[in-house]
């Protein structure tokens, strides 16, 4: 089930929240967990016990972690969980992955498994590893409630897309939160601006980017045009489903931390994965850079460190060879910027800018694709080395067709909206005309919206496939 979809937001969601606004205090954990299981049961029944196994693996290693705490025990404790999480997450997501590499590279005939791939699984076993992973460093509580685990582990807003939420992050909200008019008013607000920025931008881009493989009329401004459109559709597409976790939650008392910081201003690519998916990048720095030791060892232990997070950022995108080459681009591009270009990139911000934009259009190439033969036609013509046009009747026809949507697009990827609603909201924050229209304005887009999903067919959400 889809946030972005009618059955989610006229049918359960209201629902929901009039069950959890109805039940007393001390059972509202039993009503989101419920309906928690519930919503992930709507659109996986038979990984549903995936969900159950990872919550109850995780409570009991967590237990014995603290009853055996300094101990070889809790170590072993420790160990086993994060091996059963990744083993449950390798067998699902990467089994078929590397039967397939084996075959090839080995020449052999390993059948394949064909198992789906369960929605979320990333995010959640992501999750559930950080909490015992911080029981064992003594920096979160161990949670002696199942219930309490069980709501963290499968809460319905974050459950299949994230943000990667940190159990530290609201563990004292998991037991007790606040619930007034203002945290709701604010979650609705977001959630509509993040359904907007995923039905009316990144689902209209999606549209434009996928007809690159229907035409025969290709140019070079056509090939560039829907790399741009496809890196504007994953960017509005993840960063507003994010908003509508946030949203969410809030709506329920929780504060989930921010998952993207306008990355499209950014003047490097240091900085710009500072304000890309923060969640993961938090994640792999707290978890594996910085406990191979980070920047505080030798200079080929930290080259090696920095390679090794990116080969895994990537791999965790998808079971695929283009998604490992994306992640070591990255890496690479993250070590000759360390280590020769920063002091440059700062010192001329309109080029440096320039180069994260091309930069991130072309990276969005190798993460669409999994065929080198695809991408590197898709390069060639990107860089004018083929005999195709400059640009074409179709070309233009398109421009005109989805240029508003692209400068509506490039003005909402920089926080220049943000500042001016703020500035206004500041000036007029008395004002009951001015709540009045922003409430109208929030109506008028969720009107706007829902006449798009009754008539459109084409509504995919791309992080499913991670």
């Amino acid at each position: 089930m889809l946030f972005s979809s009618i059955s989610f937001i006229y049918y359960f969601l209201p629902v929901i929240l009039i069950l959890y606004f109805l039940t007393p205090r001390q059972f509202k954990n039993v009503v989101l967990l419920l309906g928690s299981l519930l919503f992930y049961f709507a659109g996986e029944p038979k990984y549903t016990v995936l969900l159950l196994v990872s919550t109850l693996v995780d409570f009991s290693h967590s237990k014995m972690i603290v009853k055996y705490r300094g101990t070889k025990k809790a170590k072993a404790a420790l160990v086993s969980s994060i091996v059963l999480n990744l083993m449950m997450l390798g067998v699902f997501k990467y089994a078929d992955f590397f039967i397939v590499s084996m075959n090839q590279v080995f020449h052999l005939q390993i059948p394949l498994l064909y198992l789906k791939l369960p929605i979320g699984i990333s995010f959640f076993t992501f999750q559930t590893m950080s909490y015992t992973i911080d029981v064992y460093r003594n920096e979160a509580k161990v949670q002696n409630s199942i219930i309490g685990l069980g709501t963290y582990v499968a809460l319905f807003p974050q459950l299949i897309a994230g943000p990667i939420v940190r159990y530290k992050t609201i563990a004292e909200e998991l037991v007790s939160r606040e619930h007034h008019f203002d945290n709701f008013a604010y979650g609705v607000k977001r959630f509509i601006i993040g359904l907007g920025k995923k039905v009316l931008i990144a689902n209209t881009l999606g549209e434009l980017a996928e007809m690159i493989y229907q035409t025969h009329d290709v140019s070079i401004i056509y090939y560039w045009m829907t790399a741009i459109a496809y890196t504007m559709q994953i960017y509005f597409d993840f960063s507003g489903y994010s908003d509508m976790a946030i949203g969410l939650g809030r709506m329920f008392g929780f504060h989930f931390l921010e998952n993207f910081n306008y990355p499209f201003i950014s003047r490097s690519i240091t900085e710009f994965w500072r304000r890309w998916h923060m969640s993961l990048g938090q994640w792999f720095r707290d978890y594996v850079y910085i406990p191979l030791g980070g920047n505080k060892v030798t200079k080929g232990k930290w080259l090696r460190n920095i390679i090794m997070v990116w080969l895994l950022t990537g791999l965790w995108h998808g079971a695929s060879w283009n998604f490992v080459a994306w992640g070591g681009l990255f890496g690479v591009l993250l070590l000759v910027e360390k280590l020769f270009l920063l002091k440059s990139l700062e010192k001329h911000k309109v080029l440096s800018h320039i180069y994260v934009l091309i930069t991130i259009t072309l990276s969005f190439v190798v993460f669409k694709n999994d065929s080198l033969k695809v991408i590197t036609e898709h390069f060639k013509h990107m860089f004018g080395l083929t005999d195709i046009s400059f640009t074409s009747k179709e070309t233009m026809y398109y421009l005109k067709s989805y240029g508003l949507t692209f400068i509506i697009a490039a003005v909402a990827s920089t926080p220049l909206l943000k500042i001016f609603y703020e500035k206004l909201s500041k000036q007029f924050e008395s004002s009951s005309i001015f709540k009045f229209l922003e409430v109208l304005v929030c109506m008028i887009l969720l009107i706007i919206v829902t006449g798009y999903l009754v008539d459109a067919s084409f509504n995919p959400f791309l992080y499913f496939r991670f």
